[in-house]
């Protein structure tokens, strides 16, 4: 596999194609100039990753050269699932170890140079890395603040382990996603959280502003909501409940914790017990 960015682009682009697209075809969805397009495509084909096909001309002239990418059959399903297995039966062990090699994963990914000085570049690089590993992301602005940006991510190539083994498959991508946003900047500025099957079929990623709060990083690097070990069937974990918490006697919802109680922690710390159980019962 090339491991430009361009050329992932390009086979990314060929690859959701219902048809064979020309490299006037590529140049304009890209951007690129048309000569830089044909030698990417040139390389792509070299590596049989695309196929050429001859297409009828556009009015009078010579045939056009369409580019198809090869469909190759990876048991890519079967060899994640032994690595999961391999990984031990403690879930945070392996959420931990999952989340690391997502990172190792994203220091040699070619994930371009692509400056994250604010929220919306943060978005621009997880929708374009999404797009060419085939999630199919799709933007959900009704959920958009000045604070926070939401990713619905309707597709996953490993959607039907991530059932069965959501703290591994999901702990890669995530780590995956944050390594890349570290590289281009994001480092201690934006937070990742992956909220796996929040539908059937649906995922969700929250870039989220940091508001200061670097130690905060390793502690957030554990925040894949996953289903518990015990109960595959049961409703997802949804947004905004805190991580870890225990149902409220007799039953009912686990505690919702408002955006403010993370910040409170650090006031409470020293101050008088009593005054700090007072405080925190408030909430």
């Amino acid at each position: 596999m090339s491991d430009s960015w361009p050329r992932r682009r390009l086979l990314a682009i060929l690859r959701g194609a219902s048809e064979p697209l020309d490299a006037q075809e590529l140049a304009r969805i890209t951007g690129q100039h048309v000569t830089t397009v044909r030698f990417h495509l040139d390389v792509l084909t070299r590596e049989s990753l695309v196929r050429q096909f001859q297409q009828p001309p556009r009015g009078r002239g010579r045939p056009r050269i369409g580019y198809s990418a090869v469909q190759r059959s990876v048991g890519y399903q079967d060899l994640a699932q032994v690595l999961a297995d391999q990984l031990g039966p403690d879930p945070r062990r392996r959420s931990e170890a999952a989340i690391a090699a997502g990172r190792a994963w994203g220091a040699k990914l070619d994930a371009g140079d692509h400056a994250v000085e604010s929220l919306e570049d943060a978005k621009d690089v997880t929708m374009t890395l999404l797009s060419e590993l085939g999630f199919a992301p799709e933007r959900d602005p009704a959920a958009e603040t000045t604070e926070q940006v939401l990713i619905r991510l309707t597709a996953c190539p490993l959607r039907e382990l991530a059932r069965t083994h959501s703290e591994v498959v999901c702990g890669v991508h995530l780590g995956l996603m944050k390594e890349v946003l570290d590289r281009n900047g994001a480092r201690g500025e934006v937070n990742v959280r992956l909220h796996p099957f929040v539908e059937p079929e649906l995922c969700l990623v929250r870039l989220e502003l940091m508001a200061g709060r670097p130690d905060q990083e390793s502690r957030r690097d554990q925040e894949v909501r996953r289903e518990p070990e015990h109960d595959r069937e049961a409703t997802p974990v949804p947004i905004g409940v805190e991580a870890g918490a225990e149902p409220r006697s007799g039953g009912g919802e686990p505690r919702i914790v408002p955006p403010s109680a993370g910040r409170m922690a650090p006031q409470l710390r020293n101050a008088d017990p009593n005054v700090a159980k007072q405080s925190a019962q408030q909430w």
